[in-house]
């Protein structure tokens, strides 16, 4: 069996609140391998989100394990940490809040290129447009600020900015929900072909699982802090075994609003589940009449 690039053990982020704390995400765990792509899926305030910036230790959590490649990043020292961070970068779900109004598109990527010891102004520079050009946007981009471009645009700068760092691990916070749905296709295709230019693992948050359909291979529903559902992503849309994730996957794949291919074993799904609630709402009331 191939080695986890990720894994997670028994996560639990806490947050204080007026009278005690407040239990984010309670006993998660999943895996990663490398060139994998896993998906965290569920409803605002689950705590998919939680676990994204714990990943890339924007927070520390308040127990479990965070083991990149055997080592617990969970708890290291800022110090001890920071060579780690190169390997797992972020792609946030705000396209324009998370860039540097003020910078150039080539000054955004050639950050991190900087922090990682570049000295040379000449190499970040031609670094920045190697990448910039890889995410499909024309040198003339390079000298642009943010608001110069789409919501499509910053977030392909927000991708070549993860991946200056050389990084074995995307993190994408919902990196496509800010976007209209010919923008979010083109965005997924992009995050596609690099995973299968440079052997990326991906872990995707999203809400929406026509986007997870499209670009992971596992999936992880969550409700209320916790796992409910995880399984191959086909198997779980196609027989998801929860009625929380059947509701899901009917607000995301019903035909009636689908766009592009609708796979016939979906559909058909769907219409099996809404007959299934249907039969159940019936005996319902049938129930409710005799008693």
């Amino acid at each position: 069996m191939t080695t986890p690039l990720l894994a997670v053990e028994d996560l639990v982020v806490e947050y204080p609140v007026p009278g005690g704390v407040f239990r984010a995400v309670d006993g998660v765990g999943f895996t990663v391998a490398p060139g994998g792509a896993l998906a965290i899926v569920g409803e605002s305030g689950c705590g998919k989100s939680t676990i994204a910036r714990s990943l890339v230790r924007l927070l520390r959590p308040t127990e479990g394990r965070i083991l990149l490649d055997g080592t617990d990043i969970a708890t290291l020292p800022e110090r001890r940490l920071r060579p780690l961070r190169r390997r797992v970068q972020m792609v946030f779900q705000d396209p324009y809040g998370s860039l540097d109004p003020h910078l150039t598109a080539e000054e955004i990527v050639a950050e991190p290129l900087r922090l990682a010891g570049t000295r040379s102004a000449a190499e970040r520079g031609r670094r920045a447009a190697q990448l910039i050009d890889q995410v499909g946007l024309p040198t003339s981009a390079l000298q642009r600020r943010p608001a110069e471009f789409s919501g499509g645009q910053r977030q392909r700068i927000g991708i070549a900015r993860a991946l200056a760092s050389g990084p074995e691990l995307l993190v994408c916070d919902e990196a496509t929900s800010a976007l209209d749905v010919s923008v979010q296709a083109q965005v997924l295709q992009l995050l596609r072909e690099l995973q299968a230019e440079q052997n990326l693992a991906y872990i995707v948050i999203s809400h929406n699982l026509g986007v997870v359909r499209e670009i992971s291979s596992e999936v992880v529903v969550m409700r209320g802090g916790r796992i409910v559902e995880s399984g191959p992503t086909a198997d779980v849309l196609a027989a998801p075994t929860q009625p929380y994730t059947r509701t899901l996957r009917r607000a995301a794949l019903d035909p009636a609003t689908m766009r592009g291919r609708k796979p016939r074993a979906l559909v058909s799904a769907i219409a099996t589940d809404q007959g299934h609630d249907r039969g159940q709402d019936d005996h319902h009331r049938t129930s409710g009449a005799t008693q």
